[in-house]
């Protein structure tokens, strides 16, 4: 078993999350405020591990996660979940939504400070004819909770044809989201628009 430290983490959450750029130490590094030799050392540490993969464009070396092997997309649950854990308010708010076949993400002002945030926004990936049920618990839930509540209520084929055709929207959404439910779905589902 790999131990990581929190950098470490931090690096491995980014490169699963921001999937419309090639990141290479310099990027990585200015954005978890570390030094780029800090940050290479990191990223040669977890390729290392077989967790990254690399690839040459032009004088830089970019990476990316090597999510064909099952062992590194078991750690992105684990930590996708982990990063989800400091957010048990909306766990409990939400957990009416978690059903199997669905991802519940929290996204947008109410992450970074709900004091300051406007409303509150969750993005759910279900199976056809599940909307019904998903539009009622939200229905109940804006009732109790001071802030209306903003929902993009997608199934998994409409979230990878966004994904596709770069619909910035969900790029944004995916780069900041806390996956509330459904870890291991959402990363079966995006395994292969994440590689080089």
């Amino acid at each position: 078993m790999v131990r990581l430290t929190n950098n470490e983490k931090k690096i491995l959450l980014i490169l699963f999350k921001d999937l419309s750029n090639y990141l290479n130490a310099n990027s990585i590094s200015k954005k978890i405020s570390i030094s780029r030799i800090g940050s290479m050392k990191i990223l040669k540490k977890l390729e290392k591990e077989e967790l990254l993969l690399k690839k040459q464009i032009g004088k830089s070396i970019v990476y990316k996660l090597n999510l064909q092997k099952d062992y590194t997309r078991h750690l992105i649950v684990f930590l996708l979940s982990d990063e989800a854990n400091n957010f048990k308010r909306w766990l409990n708010e939400f957990k009416e939504l978690f059903a199997e076949e669905r991802i519940v993400m929290l996204y947008g002002s109410t992450i970074r400070d709900y004091s300051k945030a406007r409303d509150i926004d969750i993005m759910i990936m279900r199976e056809k004819g599940d909307s019904e049920e998903i539009r009622r618990i939200i229905k109940e839930r804006q009732k109790i909770l001071p802030k209306k509540i903003h929902l993009i209520d997608l199934t998994p084929k409409e979230f990878l044809k966004n994904i596709e055709q770069k619909q910035s929207a969900i790029i944004d959404i995916i780069k900041n989201a806390i996956i509330l439910y459904g870890q291991n779905k959402y990363v079966e589902l995006i395994k292969d628009v994440t590689s080089f």
